[in-house]
């Protein structure tokens, strides 16, 4: 069974099943998962609190956190090693993105934080309570919708470079903010997917240890792109006020 997020897949799966070394475990992808937030929140607490003088390296920054991101997508066995290096600069990144929308809006930030780990813990219990269960058509959907969504990203910066603005970035119009809690709502379901991969995984597979950093590594990228999208539909509401 294949997950909506695009950094799981069955074919970085099989891959790492022929290794040999150790076993991936649900409480050793726990711990992993919330060691690379910890670093993720650190980064977060700086970024913030030192905006004025990291914002002019905020594009270098996030420009290099993307390279390594693709870097342990394409090499998994680096996870253990790249991943922390990924969740520290995301988390600086995040802390200037966070700081620049606080300072327009007060207050904006831990109201996106509350509702991204709310949206994470609700997922969590939807899943192991099976209230909604992973069957393969809800996986289908999720994953091409999560496609689409990715596409729509990459053409509107495309775009952007030749000078067309599709404005969902920047807009705040009706339609941007339905589109936005759209992407809210298939990025909160990317965890049901993710969740249940993992359980599959632990539970009837053998599969080598690094894949817990890079497990934890895929989590982290989609709670990172909640809070994004959180923290921008919040801003976009607050500016229609």
């Amino acid at each position: 069974m294949a997950s909506g997020n695009p950094l799981f897949n069955e074919k970085a799966y099989q891959q790492a099943m022929n290794r040999t070394e150790g076993l991936m475990t649900l409480q050793g992808t726990i711990n992993k998962t919330f060691f690379l937030l910890l670093l993720c929140v650190i980064g977060g607490l700086i970024g913030y609190n030192h905006y004025q003088s990291l914002i002019g390296y905020f594009s270098l920054i996030a420009i290099a956190s993307t390279v390594v991101a693709f870097f342990v997508t394409f090499k998994k066995t680096a996870a253990p090693m790249i991943a922390p290096v990924y969740s520290l600069g995301e988390g600086l990144v995040l802390g200037m993105i966070s700081a620049a929308y606080n300072a327009q809006y007060q207050g904006i930030v831990a109201q996106a934080v509350a509702i991204t780990l709310l949206v994470f813990f609700i997922m969590l219990f939807l899943y192991k309570t099976r209230i909604i269960p992973v069957t393969n058509g809800l996986v289908i959907g999720i994953t091409s919708a999560t496609g689409a969504i990715a596409l729509f990203y990459v053409v509107s910066i495309v775009l952007s470079l030749f000078g067309v603005n599709l404005g969902y970035f920047t807009n705040t119009s009706t339609l941007s903010i339905v589109i936005n809690i759209i992407i809210c709502a298939v990025a909160a379901f990317n965890f049901l997917l993710d969740f249940h991969f993992i359980d599959e995984l632990t539970s009837h597979l053998a599969v080598p240890k690094y894949m817990e950093w890079y497990a934890g590594f895929s989590l982290i990228v989609t709670l990172v792109w909640l809070y994004l999208e959180i923290l921008r539909l919040l801003g976009r509401t607050n500016s229609r006020n």
